[in-house]
């Protein structure tokens, strides 16, 4: 026998094909369709305070369930898991992720199938456990507030100082990011953090040439 034959025995040998039941498979499909479902919801609680996307949503469900279902065959022959292995190596996913949120409830859903898929249920369990109270602490631990953007215009050219005098009396620290100016408007974007924006805007809207003032705030991201 030459050390081609005995290579090729032990590897067939060390990847024997694993028999799959019936009831292997259903057991595996339902408590991943059952994790599915939850993710599901889970999505749509957690995203619904930014823009949610239910065709996203249904197929984070349908990866679960596919994986799961792929992982089970995988595992009745090494030679169907090889040549999904370089049949799935092709597929590419090309819609862009915009949130990362999306991309790692696409990584639980992804694992969920492959956990389930392998038989290890109690792990895909305590992994969603594990996820959902970690997302709702960071979720609700203080951070930052995100800082609010004044937008003043004046038909003054020297109303700057006074509006500078005025937004010290309701905000610490505050930045001046646009600074436009024609030959008799002046158009002025401050960022500040305040928790009196009604009354600063008014005592703005006092300063004399000051014909228009805005305050926006913001959900974005926050520099420290």
């Amino acid at each position: 026998m030459s050390f081609k034959d005995i290579f090729k025995k032990s590897f067939l040998e060390g990847f024997a094909s694993t028999e799959i039941t019936t009831k292997t498979v259903l057991v595996a499909l339902a408590i991943a369709c059952a994790l599915a479902l939850y993710i599901f919801f889970a999505y749509r609680v957690i995203t619904r305070k930014t823009f949610y996307s239910k065709n996203f949503n249904i197929s984070l469900a349908g990866v679960t369930v596919i994986t799961a279902a792929l992982i089970l065959t995988m595992q009745s022959s090494v030679v169907i898991s090889l040549g999904m292995v370089g049949a799935l190596s092709i597929v590419r996913f090309r819609t862009a992720i915009k949130d990362p949120m999306d991309l790692m409830f696409l990584f639980w859903s992804i694992s969920v199938g492959i956990i389930c898929g392998a038989g290890l249920a109690e792990v895909a369990v305590i992994l969603s456990v594990i996820i959902t109270l970690g997302i709702l602490i960071l979720d609700h631990m203080p951070v930052a507030k995100a800082p609010m953007i004044l937008v003043v215009n004046a038909s003054n050219l020297d109303a700057e100082e006074a509006v500078s005098q005025v937004v010290k009396k309701y905000a610490k620290h505050f930045n001046v990011k646009s600074r436009n100016m024609t030959s008799s408007t002046l158009d002025l974007i401050l960022e500040l953090r305040t928790a009196q924006g009604s009354a600063l805007v008014k005592e703005v809207m006092a300063v004399s040439g000051v014909t228009s003032a805005s305050l926006l705030a913001h959900d974005g991201e926050v520099t420290f």
